[in-house]
């Protein structure tokens, strides 16, 4: 087997006070002397190998030591290169339609995504009622089109407040979306509304809805909802809920005052039989203030309701 030599210099010698007389001796005049292999005891010297003390590497003068021929340590590009490095051999134009078949196929795929938020029976003092709250989207991770519908109202009566949202959402952020369009009320006196909003995910994984609403009658409103879930186990779930509504003058046709018209909060506890589908049941408080409360008092209506919800959240 050939022997594998690695040197490896401890420290720089000096080869001017070597004898170089020696290497101009002729090979006949450099006698070896004989060694007997016979007297050796072999057996011995392995115990001497077993018995050798461990050098102490924290008495070595480290700094003497030549590290100068150790080999570079090799960083890929890949790891330590800027953003778009082939621009730089290439050129941004020649990279250009790589970068974007990358981005189609793996960034900027058309999704449909659609969720029954609240679906929901609500029993209260006096005529039970319902509630619906869907919304959905289309689009890739910049821009999509959302769409949103809620409503409510109680059974044996006409609609009281149903309202359908089309929106341009565009991402500004990681976990956040600007949404622009379109809100058209279904019942009551017929309105359309210029929406602008946000919607994303604040810290603490709370998820925030926010928009302002500017009527065709002039009439600027805005509603805030924001909800969490607090998961129990891996199938139950907790999610405390808010909503509050605004309005910048009274509406009285509609039975809003100005500045906070109602506040709602709720508590609902859901089981996710699969994790598309989990019915849940809660409870949920209802305040009118300001003006909106004495227009609910005119009409003969509670300016503070309780309702217990039973429902079901689905998304697909």
């Amino acid at each position: 087997m050939a022997a594998l030599t690695v040197a490896t210099p401890l420290m720089a010698q000096d080869h001017g006070a070597m004898d170089h007389s020696m290497h101009q001796m002729p090979a006949a005049d450099v006698a070896e002397p004989e060694v007997d292999h016979s007297q050796m005891d072999h057996g011995k010297m392995g115990e001497a190998e077993e018995t050798a003390e461990p050098m102490d590497h924290s008495s070595m003068d480290h700094g003497k030591m030549d590290h100068g021929t150790a080999a570079p340590a090799t960083v890929s590009i890949a790891e330590s290169g800027p953003p778009n490095a082939a621009d730089a051999i290439w050129g941004a134009e020649a990279m250009r339609a790589s970068r974007e078949a990358v981005y189609d196929e793996h960034g900027n795929m058309q999704l449909f995504w659609f969720q029954g938020d609240r679906a929901e029976l609500r029993m209260r003092q006096g005529k039970d009622g319902y509630l619906w709250d869907v919304q959905g989207y289309y689009g890739g991770d910049l821009d999509k089109f959302w769409f949103k519908s809620e409503g409510e109202g109680s059974f044996g009566e006409p609609i009281e407040q149903a309202e359908l949202q089309a929106l341009y959402s565009r991402a500004i952020g990681p976990f956040f979306d600007l949404q622009a369009g379109v809100r058209q009320d279904l019942t009551g006196p017929a309105r359309t509304h210029a929406v602008v909003g946000v919607q994303g995910l604040m810290p603490y994984m709370f998820e925030v809805d926010a928009a302002a609403f500017l009527s065709n009658k002039g009439d600027l409103t805005a509603r805030i909802e924001a909800e969490y879930d607090q998961r129990l186990t891996q199938r139950l779930i907790l999610q405390p809920r808010a909503e509050a509504n605004l309005s910048a003058q009274d509406i009285p046709e509609l039975g809003i005052g100005s500045g906070i018209d109602n506040i709602e909060m709720g508590l609902r506890l859901r089981y996710e039989i699969a994790r598309e589908f989990a019915p849940y049941v809660g409870i949920e408080q209802e305040w009118k203030l300001g003006g909106s409360r004495d227009y609910a008092r005119a009409a003969g209506e509670d300016a503070s309701v309780t309702n217990y919800v039973v429902g079901v959240r689905f998304w697909f």
